[in-house]
């Protein structure tokens, strides 16, 4: 994973892009359950660790003959 601050997300676009909470997101970076980086006091959170998470976490449709 590239050390850079391009694609680093505040963690309230974290929230609008996953649907979790803030408060989840500060959860699990204090049990060091995800990657992040601190910015002084901001925190910033991977864009493709979002993007993989979403990834994971997508199902595609199951089609049912009717």
């Amino acid at each position: 994973m590239k050390k850079t601050t391009k694609g680093l997300l505040t963690l309230m676009e974290c929230e609008l892009r996953t649907g979790r909470k803030v408060s989840t997101w500060r959860k699990a970076i204090a049990r060091r359950e995800i990657p992040f980086v601190h910015l002084g006091r901001s925190v910033r959170i991977p864009e493709e660790y979002i993007e993989s998470l979403i990834q994971k976490g997508w199902h595609d449709p199951v089609v049912v003959d009717a």
